[in-house]
């Protein structure tokens, strides 16, 4: 990277004397970028790729609105996997290689840039400067401009959903420096990640939205940037992209060999086994298995048989998101830590995998699965150094025993792990008379977990069976999605079954996860009410990393202390893509940290017919 010594000016920037400024076509957050500044194109594309031709796609569920920017309705980018397919209805980031919109696929923390071509940041990562192309066109034909960025910066900022306000909330000044530069000031410097977070954010049209009520929803497309506009829409069942012609984008290295099929269908199902039996008779072209018996048991149908369609299982190094039943601690029942650890001594991992998964998974152990932030072992070096100070407000075991959950042979749990498990509920308070479990009121403990998918009451109905045969009465609720986004905003909820997603490079996602300042927020992601002041400091650590080793050391520092906790029953992960889909489309290679379907490409044969 180019390195120029500036002369700050201090009334300016509130930084006096001199500092070292990089200039750069893109940002690291550790180390170095992979690809020059002269990069012709990512490794794992080809540059080559015909464009042509249709993929038509299933989104599952529902959408009620195309805004994906307001806390208010589902937007399609809210349905599990459509952000998969590398079309979506946001619009184009400043940067792209991290976050949503386009990942890179072959790094874990660096961005180059898409509507900036430029950036530059202070040695202190106190402040950067986003240098607009010229070329950057909304689809009406307007200029992209620095008023654009500071308009979506404030409109993100005050009416966003809670995640982009978050995101911006460490932003102190914005400074328009030009019609195509703008530099946001930081209120503390050192935090690499919080550049790449800033050129995440989507870039919005002033002119649009000036007259627009940004809160609310809409089923007209909003105005975008990027490759693909909506051009149909049937709301809540389907939604059709069409390439831009003459896209403004098309030759950039980021995006060559990529967004290469002219129109995407998409459609909509609320359950999975139609979506299934509708991909078996060819009604769309790539389906992503999510149920393990499924995956064993049901692709012999005769297109597959044919070779008419491929079933793939791919490895990759993407860090799987944690998914658990997650206690909410704002109710009294589970503020007791020991009862929250007896509440997940009754979760038979192993009886479900090798009853209902066919062995298939592999058990979730960290809020970090499949990636090196994960706790393991002792705490040791710096991450010993990070937990230290607080000895007095930790589990004395965090620092003496590697956490472990309990483990079965697979036929049940035994009546050892039950004993164990009463006992720390008597320890809570909490005695076994007869059939029921009662407080010292003669109150007995019930809850409900609180579904939006009626297919995860078989695989929870053993788990309620295990905590009524010690006295407790858990009770499953499966309610639509309207229903369910509107209790889980407003956390009128006793247990979920959650997933968070995680990065390749953990940082706000995690305060929006666990901090204690989003215990109240409503819609915020806490989802488990946590308000812990070992929490709140790991996450500091971690969001002020400025090194890849301090990052991975404050990573699983925070995860000891969250599993020591017992906040979630963690449940299990896959450290694999399990897809199939039609034989008329070609690719590369799948990358390490991303699926990458959007540089997949229509083969000629197909298109000629």
């Amino acid at each position: 990277m180019p390195r120029l010594l500036i002369l700050l000016l201090g009334l300016t920037l509130g930084v006096p004397g001199y500092a070292e400024i990089t200039v750069s076509h893109g940002y690291a957050q550790f180390g170095n970028l992979k690809y020059p500044a002269n990069f012709d194109h990512f490794a794992w594309v080809n540059p080559n790729a015909p464009k042509g031709g249709t993929l038509r796609v299933m989104g599952m569920g529902t959408f009620d609105t195309l805004n994906p920017y307001t806390l208010k309705g589902t937007s399609p980018i809210g349905t599990a996997d459509f952000l998969q397919y590398g079309i979506n209805e946001l619009n184009e980031p400043l940067m792209v290689g991290t976050g949503l919109y386009d990942p890179s696929g072959d790094e874990p923390a660096s961005s180059y840039g898409l509507i900036a071509g430029s950036v530059e940041y202070a040695e202190d990562r106190s402040w950067v400067v986003f240098n607009l192309r010229p070329e950057a066109r909304f689809h009406d034909g307007h200029a992209i401009t620095a008023q654009d960025v500071a308009f979506s910066y404030r409109t993100l900022l005050k009416h966003g959903h809670p995640l982009y306000r978050t995101s911006l909330q460490e932003v102190q000044r914005v400074d328009i420096l030009s019609p195509r530069s703008i530099r946001f000031v930081l209120r503390r410097e050192g935090n690499p990640l919080l550049i790449l977070r800033l050129g995440e954010m989507p870039v919005l049209p002033q002119h649009y939205w000036k007259n627009r009520d940004f809160a609310a929803t809409t089923f007209q497309p909003p105005l975008g940037s990027g490759p693909y506009q909506i051009t149909q829409v049937v709301p809540g069942r389907s939604l059709v992209f069409e390439r831009v012609k003459d896209w403004w984008g098309a030759k950039l290295a980021v995006n060559r060999g990529k967004y290469n099929f002219d129109r995407v269908e998409v459609e909509f199902y609320r359950d999975a086994a139609i979506a299934f039996e509708a991909f078996k008779a060819g009604e769309f072209d790539i389906y992503i298995e999510h149920q393990a018996k499924n995956w064993r048991n049901s692709y012999r149908f005769p297109a597959l048989l044919r070779g008419e369609v491929i079933r793939a299982e791919i490895p990759h190094r993407i860090p799987t998101q944690a998914q658990a039943l997650f206690m909410n601690t704002r109710r009294e029942q589970f503020k007791d830590r020991k009862l929250r650890e007896a509440l997940g001594m009754m979760f038979d991992f192993e009886w479900s995998n090798r009853t209902l998964f066919n062995d298939a998974y592999l058990r979730t152990s960290s809020y970090f699965p499949n990636s090196e932030f994960s706790a393991i072992g002792l705490p040791e070096g710096r991450e010993w150094l990070l937990l230290s100070r607080y000895r007095k407000q930790l589990p004395p075991q965090l620092f003496t025993r590697p956490f472990l959950l309990p483990v079965t042979d697979g036929r049940g749990i035994p009546r050892e792990t039950m004993r164990h498990a009463l006992s720390l509920l008597g320890e809570a308070g909490w005695k076994l008379s007869g059939d029921r479990l009662l407080n010292a009121r003669g109150q007995q403990l019930r809850f409900e977990i609180l579904l939006v998918n009626p297919s995860l009451e078989r695989i929870l109905l053993p788990y309620r069976e295990n905590l009524a045969s010690i006295g407790i009465d858990a009770r499953l609720r499966t309610v639509d999605r309207a229903q369910y986004k509107q209790r889980l905003d407003q956390f009128d909820y006793d247990m979920i079954l959650m997933t968070l997603g995680q990065t390749l490079s953990p940082g706000l996602e995690q305060w929006q996860y666990f901090h204690s300042s989003q215990v109240g927020l409503k819609g915020s992601r806490n989802y488990a009410g946590i308000a812990n002041p070992v929490v709140d400091a790991m996450l500091d650590k971690l969001l002020n990393a400025r090194t890849l080793d301090h990052q991975i050391a404050a990573a699983r520092a925070l995860d000891r202390v969250l599993l020591w906790q017992h906040y979630s029953i963690p449940n299990w992960y896959l450290n694999r893509h399990r897809l199939a889909y039609r034989n008329r489309f070609a690719f590369v290679t799948t990358p390490p940290y991303t699926l990458g379907l959007r540089a997949w490409w229509q083969t000629a044969q197909e298109k000629s017919l």
